[in-house]
C-alpha cells in the first residue's frame, strides 16, 4: 500500500442549532493527495481491470461514423491502458458479445494483446437493437475472473434500451451495484438521459453526451487515464450516529450531485457504509443531515462520526483513512443559531439547481410550458448564484433570459436537441464555493 494517497477529512458546518432545534447539516470533505515522497500519484503497482463495452445495433450505423469513431475510440482506450491491466471489449446489441479476447475472459495489457485486440475491433459490424443489462451482465463475469483490485467499464450507446424490460435493467443495476464502477457515454441524440443517468448512478460513474462522434476519441481518453489514475479500489464514508438520532441523507455534492442514501450497507449498531467507488489523488464532497432530539441550552453533541474506510473482508477490520465529527451545540444567541454555513448553503442551492434544470426539461417534453418556464427561471437564479457559468451559458441555450436576478425567462421556441440533452446530463456537476465568500443568509430568509 506504499503509493497509496494520503486521506484527509474536514467539517464545515455551523454546529449551533436554535432552542428546540432538530436538523444538523455539514460538508464532510475528502482530499486525497500523493503521498509524501511520491514521485507521482500514477500507482503503476495497483492491480486494475478494463472493460469497454461499445452499442453495434444497427442504429450505429446511421450514420457510420458513429461506428467507426467508437471503434476508434476503443483503441484509444486500449493504448492508455497500463501494461499489465486486465482488459476485455464486449459488442453490445440483442445480446453481449465478446470482442476480444475471442472466449470470455480478461487479457493483460501488452504490446501484443492491444493489437489483437484492434485488429478484432476493425470487425466490429452494426445489427440488431439494444439490451443493455446484457451487456452489464457479461461486463460483470468478466470482472468475476480479475479477483480484486479497481474494476472500471466504459459503456457507449446511441439508442434506448429497448429490447429489454426496464426491470430486466433494474434486476441487473441491483445485481452489479457496489461490483465494479461504469462511466457512461451517449452518442448523438437518439438515446434517453434519464435511462443513461440511471445506470451511471447505480454504478457510481459518470454520464455525459457526445454529440458528435468525432469527440468519443479524446472523452475515452480522458475516462481511461482517470481510471489508470485511481490506487484505492473501494472506499467508503463510515457514519455513526448515535441512538436517538436519525441520518436523513448522504449525498454527494462535488464533483456532482449523488444521493448515496439509498446505498447504505448497516456494518455496526447506528453504523453504515456508503459505497464511494475507487480513489487517486482528488477531492470530493459530501453532504450530510442527521436529525437529533432537541437538546438544553449549552448542551453539545456529536451528532455524527464520519470515517472514510477501506472495508474489510468479512471478519476483517476496516482500514480507516480519516475521520471527523458533525457537532450539534444548542445556544440562545439568535445570530449563533441563524447563521447557515456557506458551504452548506452553497451545496444545497447547487442540489437545487440539477433539480431544476431535470424538472424543467421534463416539463417542456411534456408540454407543460409553465412550469418548464418557472423550474428554468430558477435554475438561472441557482446557476447565477452559485458562479457555476457553463451550466447558466448552456441555460441560455435553451431560455430567453429576461432578467437574470428575478430569474424571468422565455422558452426558445427552436432548441437544438443537442444542447437540451447536454443541459440535461450535465445538470448535477457542480462547481466549488467562490473564493472568500461572505455569508450573510439566515435562516428562515430567502
Amino acid at each position: 500500500m506504499s503509493e497509496q494517497p494520503q486521506f484527509t477529512v474536514k467539517i464545515d458546518q455551523n454546529k449551533f442549532l436554535p432552542e428546540g432545534g432538530r436538523e444538523v447539516h455539514a460538508i464532510v470533505s475528502v482530499e486525497a493527495t500523493a503521498a509524501e515522497g511520491a514521485v507521482a500519484a500514477v500507482p503503476s503497482s495497483t492491480k486494475a481491470s478494463e472493460v469497454i463495452i461499445i452499442d453495434t445495433s444497427g442504429s450505429m450505423s446511421y450514420p457510420d461514423t458513429k461506428l467507426r469513431a467508437a471503434v476508434k475510440a476503443a483503441k484509444v482506450a486500449i493504448d492508455t491502458l497500463r501494461d499489465g491491466v486486465e482488459f476485455a471489449v464486449i459488442s453490445g446489441s440483442n445480446t453481449a458479445k465478446m470482442v476480444f479476447p475471442a472466449q470470455p475472459g480478461l487479457a493483460a495489457a501488452s504490446p501484443q494483446s492491444r493489437e489483437q485486440a484492434k485488429v478484432a475491433l476493425n470487425k466490429l459490424k452494426a445489427s440488431g437493437g439494444t439490451a443493455i443489462g446484457s451487456w452489464l451482465r457479461l461486463a460483470d463475469e468478466l470482472f468475476d475472473q480479475a479477483q480484486g483490485g479497481l474494476r472500471h467499464a466504459i459503456l457507449l450507446t446511441d439508442g434506448k434500451n429497448q429490447h429489454e424490460t426496464a426491470e430486466e435493467l433494474d434486476a441487473v443495476l441491483f445485481h452489479c451495484d457496489g461490483r465494479f464502477v461504469c462511466d457512461c457515454r451517449g452518442v448523438g441524440t437518439d438515446w434517453e438521459v434519464a435511462e443513461l443517468r440511471k445506470i451511471a448512478s447505480a454504478l457510481l460513474g459518470s454520464v455525459d453526451i457526445v454529440a458528435d462522434p468525432a469527440g468519443l476519441e479524446a472523452d475515452f481518453r480522458a475516462m481511461t487515464e482517470a481510471a489508470m489514475g485511481k490506487s484505492v479500489a473501494d472506499v467508503a464514508l463510515r457514519v455513526w450516529t448515535p441512538q436517538t438520532a436519525r441520518l436523513r441523507f448522504v449525498k454527494q455534492v462535488l464533483p456532482s450531485v449523488e444521493d448515496l442514501t439509498g446505498k447504505r450497507v448497516e456494518t455496526a449498531p447506528q453504523a453504515g457504509d456508503y459505497p464511494l467507488g475507487a480513489w487517486g489523488a482528488e477531492s470530493r464532497d459530501y453532504h450530510v443531515c442527521v436529525e437529533v432530539p432537541p437538546g438544553d441550552v449549552g448542551k453539545e453533541l456529536r451528532a455524527a462520526w464520519v470515517k472514510l474506510v477501506v472495508p474489510g473482508a468479512p471478519g476483517e477490520e476496516a482500514q480507516v483513512l480519516a475521520s471527523g465529527n458533525v457537532l450539534a451545540q444548542w445556544t440562545d444567541d439568535e445570530a449563533q443559531s441563524t447563521r447557515i454555513n456557506a458551504r452548506v448553503a452553497h451545496y444545497t442551492g447547487q442540489a437545487e439547481l440539477a433539480a431544476a434544470i431535470q424538472e424543467g426539461l421534463q416539463a417542456r417534453k411534456d408540454g407543460d410550458l409553465d412550469t418548464a418556464t418557472a423550474r428554468l427561471g430558477r435554475a438561472v437564479v441557482l446557476a447565477n448564484e452559485a458562479g457555476n457559468d457553463e451550466i447558466t451559458s448552456m441555460l441560455r441555450r435553451v431560455v430567453d433570459v429576461v432578467d437574470e436576478a428575478s430569474g424571468t425567462v422565455r422558452l426558445k421556441r427552436d432548441v437544438d436537441k443537442a444542447h437540451e440533452m447536454e443541459l440535461d446530463t450535465r445538470s448535477s456537476k457542480t462547481v466549488r464555493t467562490r473564493k472568500d465568500e461572505t455569508v450573510t443568509t439566515r435562516r428562515g430568509e430567502g
